[in-house]
């Protein structure tokens, strides 16, 4: 492979790190993270010679998780920088990594979730620590969702038949 062919794979992996970061760190995913994702993933499918009809099949899963993702946040489920970054990791993982992506998020979620239910059961850890481990160790407070996508996404972006390709 061809450093700008790696360079653009590793767009992926670094953009799905920055977005968890930052949900971590401000309980927010910035929208250029999610917009720097969909170019990317273009110019790593033409460097990678996807086939145009693969193409075509990673952008309609994409555009179906968007869609999917747009009625989530409609019904509160999930907040908005959540819903782009999902179905921009979604892009990526087009038709083969779809599945494997989702139970890879949905487990990482959960796991995400448990850490949280008891370290915020821990009396003494609240309100220690700098802003944004005493945000997120807040009893009832959000979890950053952008975590679990993250590593859902990147765990499945080997099915995805970029790395293949």
């Amino acid at each position: 492979m061809q450093i700008a062919t790696l360079t653009a794979l590793a767009a992926f992996p670094v953009l799905m790190i920055a977005a968890a970061l930052c949900d971590v760190a401000t309980m927010t995913i910035p929208n250029r993270i999610s917009l720097l994702l969909v170019p990317a993933f273009f110019a790593a499918a033409l460097l990678a010679r996807l086939s145009p009809e693969a193409i075509v099949w990673h952008a309609g899963v994409g555009l179906a998780a968007l869609l999917v993702m747009a009625g989530c946040f409609a019904m509160g489920w999930l907040g908005g920088g959540d819903a782009k970054l999902l179905a921009a990791a979604s892009l990526w993982a087009g038709p083969h990594a779809a599945v494997p992506f989702v139970i890879a998020t949905a487990l990482a979620g959960g796991a995400l979730a448990l850490a949280l239910l008891f370290a915020r059961a821990v009396p003494w850890l609240y309100g220690r620590g700098p802003e944004w481990l005493r945000r997120l160790l807040t009893p009832n407070g959000a979890i950053p969702y952008g975590v679990a996508i993250a590593a859902g996404a990147i765990a499945a972006f080997p099915a995805s038949g970029l790395l293949a390709a």
